[in-house]
């Protein structure tokens, strides 16, 4: 087995859409996103003699005052049960990281939480990471299930929420143009001022669609009433998943329930390109009252969905003492944002 850099993006996407678990986080487009803002970014596989991929993992540099580390999000994509091949990709991992002088590699592998897998992110000597990296718990619908079935298996409130809309005159528009961007910002600027959180950067936002939106793996869902733009969705297609990325809404998008109408065509575009999973993304758990993600949570529990843990994000510490920095700092951070 040879571990290198890739360097041909059908070759990684055919591997990484071959793997049920795999979703756009460990893509080539989201590399190419982080490049796109100056990042550096690693793509290393292990080739089998016949020169296809049998393990494959993208990580991003990213610089900090404490300390450079890299980010592996829902990687490295392996065969998690031969022990031979995990080895060899956490050791190349490691490996990189030196290279590129990191503290710490943070990885939030894409595997199901599980006693085995703590158990085995102990025995590769990561330790939990004070703060989460990507999705850790995510809402998931089958969309093997036809639209009946998961309108069937969605709360009563769900149902009520999508009969008002439809009574509303509301049309849902589509764009896969980067130029919707600004629009979604502006829009987004305002969610942000009454939700009180930190808004995403225009240019973060526009780099991020134009990346998937090349290839036909990103699409803007718009929700209108008589003009007015009520809501917004950034989904992402890529292999076997729907993404629900990102998504705004205005007052009266509230008022009229927009939102569920946005996914119901989103899960139609999905099933046109015979995705079979859709992902829901971020949700905490019902007990979590006081967590700033419980009432979108309980919105998205609403869809009847099924959830699903991650193994959550483990560092790889390659500098004890300045990874003792982020350590603290970092769990500050955590306790102060209540996430």
């Amino acid at each position: 087995m040879n571990l290198v850099d890739i360097d041909n993006r059908e070759l990684w996407d055919n591997f990484i859409i071959s793997r049920p678990e795999s979703n756009f986080l460990q893509s080539w487009d989201f590399y190419d996103f982080h490049l796109s803002r100056g990042k550096q970014v690693i793509r290393r596989a292990v080739l089998s003699k016949d020169g296809t991929i049998i393990a494959a993992y993208a990580g991003v540099i990213e610089s900090a005052k404490r300390g450079r580390y890299m980010a592996i999000a829902g990687g490295p994509i392996l065969d998690w049960k031969d022990k031979k091949l995990v080895k060899l990709v956490f050791d190349d991992i490691k490996s990189e990281g030196l290279k590129h002088n990191c503290v710490f590699v943070r990885i939030r592998p894409q595997l199901e939480l599980s006693t085995d897998s703590l158990a085995q992110m102990r025995q590769l000597g990561l330790s939990r990471a004070p703060m989460y990296l990507s999705v850790e718990y995510a809402g998931i619908l089958n969309l093997e299930n036809s639209e009946e079935e998961i309108l069937k298996n969605a709360s009563q409130g769900f149902r009520r929420k999508l009969r008002k809309a439809e009574k509303a005159d509301i049309i849902v528009e589509t764009s896969t143009s980067p130029k919707i961007i600004k629009t979604f910002y502006e829009l987004e600027v305002a969610h942000a001022k009454r939700q009180g959180f930190v808004a995403f950067s225009e240019s973060f936002l526009s780099k991020q669609f134009t990346a998937f939106a090349n290839h036909n793996e990103a699409i803007m869902y718009i929700a209108k009433k008589g003009g007015e733009i009520l809501a917004m969705n950034f989904m992402i297609f890529y292999g076997n998943e729907a993404s629900y990325h990102y998504g705004v809404s205005s007052p009266l998008g509230t008022k009229y329930s927009a939102a569920p109408l946005l996914h119901l065509e989103a899960m139609r575009e999905a099933r046109e390109r015979n995705i079979k999973r859709y992902n829901l993304w971020g949700i905490v758990g019902p007990e979590e009252t006081s967590h700033r993600f419980y009432g979108v949570s309980e919105f998205k529990r609403s869809f009847g969905c099924s959830e699903l843990k991650y193994t959550p994000a483990h560092d790889l510490v390659l500098n004890k003492r300045k990874y003792l920095i982020t350590k603290v700092i970092e769990t500050t951070r955590k306790k102060l944002r209540h996430v």
